[in-house]
């Protein structure tokens, strides 16, 4: 018997924008364009539903080796998208606050200009969260919070004894939230490509073989549907 339980933290591998792109004729900047836009609806569609936390995979810490002009224009989108979603007045109407999470620093001084002004404008909002994996890797992210806890260590300021999952937990770029209930990705492919891979220790998988761009609001709620469907058991 399905439960009607609505998730309170999802997560999205938005995957399949230049499949997407190509399938159709158009050139594969197009397929990115069109894939900004379906964000834009599944956050309209999370705010309906009450889902307080929607993180995207938007772009990993190995896409920054794919070709260079395309990457640019991945660049010029995001420095562009952090600005109109911070002056969207759903955003602010709901109380949504938009971060950026993964090794930020490491983007142009145009996007980063963006996502701070995003994230200031933001910042006093805790109504719905939304979560955007920019120069993001899992691995890389649990690297980073060992060097905090080995730091801490080092200065005394934890024992070897007291590191727990909670220690590590704690440092990493999500620690504010619940481990995502659900994950979802597109295209068909059915892996997490190094994303979330502390947190997503016990979430519920879903994937879906459409691409990205044409994601549909009824291909959203029958992920839905397949999550109120499961039973969730932690490992027991």
């Amino acid at each position: 018997m399905g439960r009607n339980i609505i998730p309170k933290h999802i997560a999205v591998i938005m995957d399949g924008n230049r499949r997407f792109a190509r399938q159709l004729g158009l050139d594969e900047t197009e397929g990115h364009l069109k894939g900004k836009d379906k964000l834009e609806d599944i956050l309209e569609w999370c705010l309906e539903l009450g889902i307080e936390v929607l993180t995207v995979y938007a772009f990993s810490t190995e896409n920054v080796n794919r070709d260079t002009e395309q990457v640019e224009k991945l660049m010029e989108l995001f420095q562009d998208n952090f600005r109109k979603a911070a002056d969207d007045p759903r955003v602010h109407e709901n109380h949504v606050r938009i971060r950026a999470i993964g090794s930020v620093d490491e983007l142009p001084k145009t996007v980063l200009e963006s996502i701070r002004y995003a994230e200031e404008r933001t910042k006093n909002y805790d109504k719905h969260h939304f979560n955007i994996a920019v120069a993001y890797g899992g691995r890389e992210e649990l690297v980073q919070a060992i060097r905090s806890v080995a730091k801490d260590v080092k200065e005394g300021k934890l024992e070897v004894e007291d590191i727990d999952e909670r220690a590590v937990t704690e440092r990493l770029y999500t620690s504010e939230f619940p481990d995502p209930d659900l994950i979802l990705r597109t295209s068909g492919e059915e892996r997490v490509s190094n994303f979330l891979i502390w947190q997503l220790a016990y979430s519920e998988l879903y994937f879906t073989d459409v691409y990205w761009p044409g994601f549909r609001k009824i291909d959203f709620l029958r992920a839905i549907r397949s999550y109120q469907d499961r039973q969730r058991r932690y490992g027991e």
